[in-house]
């Protein structure tokens, strides 16, 4: 890929971001010294556990819980502050918003169509595991706002593991949703609201019971996200009035 060259989307989604030109590297950087530098003085934010995330520079399939827009930023943004290269997961309605698709595509996001299995994902992602890339994703596919909310977790993650021959790595957030106002008139956020984050032990494909390939990648799931919400439960338990 070369600078002022006409690349096009795809590859952006195709090629490893240590060939992105140069003005997308040096724009990632900006907006990520820029973002990261915001979200920690408006919403600070903390990592438990995090040496499980940045230690490790091998490549994983990140999962967490999706309540807000800031987890994924933040977490995006610290993995880049510790050397690690990673691709997050979003879905394509974001595409219809042309501003949108640039920007994510120039920060290394890849697009995937819910509703049907869309192999054009998977097969990237899968590549970029092999690069050595990271790829983060939020099963939830949308943000859960209340507790009642109900819950679709859309599969795929576990597929993206077995082919890109990664370990699983589940994560969890408290507090970013309450940084949203939901009783205010208009929109407001509040400010110095802490988030935190937790950081569980990576899962691997192979140490699943189930007799079959089909069976081991539900079961990676189920476990997967069973996790997932006791890290939620653990945080919450440690910080009472987040959520």
């Amino acid at each position: 890929m070369r600078a002022f060259a006409g690349n096009t989307y795809d590859d952006y989604y195709e090629a490893p971001m240590s060939e992105f030109p140069l003005p997308s590297k040096i724009f990632f950087v900006f907006v990520a010294c820029l973002v990261g530098a915001f979200t920690k003085i408006v919403w600070p934010w903390k990592f438990e556990n995090g040496h499980k995330m940045w230690d490790d520079k091998s490549a994983r399939v990140i999962v967490g819980n999706h309540v807000s827009m800031l987890e994924p930023v933040v977490t995006l943004v610290s993995l880049w502050a510790h050397g690690i290269t990673c691709r997050p997961v979003y879905k394509s309605e974001f595409d219809s918003f042309p501003c949108a698709k640039w920007f994510l595509s120039r920060i290394g996001c890849i697009p995937v169509s819910r509703g049907h299995a869309d192999i054009k994902c998977l097969r990237r992602c899968e590549r970029a595991l092999k690069r050595g890339e990271c790829v983060l994703i939020y099963p939830e596919g949308t943000r859960i706002r209340t507790d009642d909310q109900e819950v679709e977790i859309h599969g795929g993650f576990a597929l993206m593991a077995r082919s890109g021959k990664a370990p699983v790595l589940p994560t969890a957030v408290v507090g970013a949703r309450d940084i949203t106002i939901d009783d205010a008139p208009i929109p407001l956020k509040r400010i110095f609201w802490r988030s935190f984050f937790k950081v569980g032990d990576p899962l691997r494909l192979e140490d699943m019971e189930a007799d079959t390939r089909k069976g081991q990648c539900e079961q990676l799931e189920k476990v997967t996200m069973e996790r997932v919400y006791e890290l939620r439960d653990e945080l919450r338990a440690e910080h009472p009035k987040k959520h």
